[in-house]
């Protein structure tokens, strides 16, 4: 282990010596996991960092409830030199959207946002959007929605609603659209909605699963249905309450003391990166995006959606609740494109908020039906696996295509280590 690893992780015990864990604390063979054999997470990063491929990372593993690894590794700030600290703060990017979700469903419990509801109610300026069918010479035509965006579309991404994607991009939708971080670093919420609803559809709503802004406008929705703002509303009925003490849409000044950085270049092409948001703040709470917390936040919001919707006496959903959130809402009739965010998503659908893996084999990752997770295009991942009774959380400033082999290689790691 080279000495810059070994120092974040000693700098990772004594933190955890002085302050409380986020969960639990047990030893790995005593919750059926080898600790041999998870200590090749060790071995893995040391090398990555050593290679300059990655700065740091933080990671936390639970089984049974009880948190087995939870270890600092590499550089918090490259330009810096700074050690990596298991209170990092990261930019969640996509680790937004279930924690987005959970507050959608509390309203839900409440009688106030059915998944049925359309979108209309709530902002009528959705109802002029036409979806845009791509013609042979490369021209759209534009045809009126043939049934209504609902709530339960912006929750599975069937709202027909996309991302932005470059010049080059074959999707001619796409390419008409902003980027997934402009949004809220150029305008506040109301021109978000005027300038999306300006846009032509992707798909008519309920027919595929088409990934992009569906969950900011579904943040926008508990807005309108709570009164507050997204993350005042967040922060009273799900941050605060289960002890997620960082987890914020505005950094505090020593927030930001805790940034992880990633690389000026990526390590893979050479070209200039940045996280965007981490210099600029964001002019509205974008649900889809713009939230940050520290790795051992997202491992206690993991566990309370394992828990059936509760922590430490906290309750925050109801169990049906939480199973009807991870179970797959792609039916038959809806085109299932979730391995296109990424590849090793085959086999998986889409639920409330969460990928669902629906499928034996067929991923490039192990694992088992019923597992929900979703990533951040930052560097951020999360998965649950309620068979296995596990919750994996990982954090790292790697914005580029690498976090994608980050994904797939700790999760090879983790189930290895599951012996019983």
């Amino acid at each position: 282990m080279n000495k810059l690893v070994m120092a974040a992780v000693v700098a990772g015990i004594s933190f955890n010596s002085m302050h409380s864990a986020p969960l639990p604390e047990a030893m790995a063979d005593d919750v059926g996991v080898s600790q041999q054999r998870l200590a090749k997470l060790d071995e893995f990063f040391d090398r990555e960092i050593e290679s300059k491929r990655v700065p740091g990372a933080v990671v936390a593993i639970a089984r049974d409830g009880k948190l087995i690894h939870y270890k600092a590794y590499g550089q918090l700030d490259p330009a810096k030199g700074s050690s990596m600290r298991l209170d990092a703060m990261f930019a969640l990017a996509s680790m937004t959207k279930p924690m987005v979700a959970v507050a959608g469903l509390t309203l839900m419990e409440q009688g106030r946002l059915p998944l049925q509801g359309r979108l209309t109610d709530y902002y009528p300026e959705f109802a002029n959007m036409k979806v845009a069918v791509p013609r042979p010479d490369g021209s759209l035509k534009y045809q009126a929605q043939s049934s209504p965006i609902y709530i339960h579309d912006l929750y599975r991404h069937t709202s027909g609603l996309t991302y932005g994607a470059p010049p080059d991009s074959p999707d001619q939708v796409a390419r008409l659209y902003p980027d997934f971080a402009v949004p809220p670093l150029k305008g506040d919420k109301q021109a978000f909605i005027q300038a999306i609803t300006k846009l032509p559809l992707a798909h008519q709503p309920g027919t595929e699963f088409e990934y992009g802004f569906s969950t900011d406008v579904l943040g926008a929705v508990v807005e309108q249905v709570s009164g507050q703002r997204l993350g005042d509303y967040l922060a009273s009925n799900l941050w605060k309450p289960i002890g997620m003490q960082d987890a914020t849409f505005h950094l505090s000044t020593s927030q930001r003391e805790r940034l992880a950085h990633p690389f000026p270049d990526d390590p893979l092409t050479g070209k200039p990166q940045e996280i965007e948001l981490l210099e600029s703040p964001t002019m509205f709470d974008c649900g889809g995006a713009c939230a940050f917390a520290t790795v051992g936040d997202y491992v206690r919001f993991g566990q309370m959606l394992l828990n059936g919707g509760e922590l430490d006496g906290q309750r925050i959903l109801g169990p049906k609740t939480v199973r009807h959130m991870i179970s797959n809402h792609l039916g038959p009739e809806i085109k299932n494109k979730v391995a296109n965010v990424e590849a090793h998503r085959a086999g998986f659908g889409f639920g409330l908020g969460v990928a669902v893996r629906i499928s034996e084999g067929i991923s490039a990752v192990p694992g088992n039906p019923g597992e929900f997770t979703w990533t951040g295009a930052y560097g951020t991942q999360f998965f649950c696996d309620p068979k296995e009774r596990l919750i994996v959380v990982v954090g790292t400033a790697a914005p580029g295509e690498i976090r994608k082999y980050y994904r797939e290689q700790v999760q090879y790691i983790v189930y290895a280590g599951i012996i019983r």
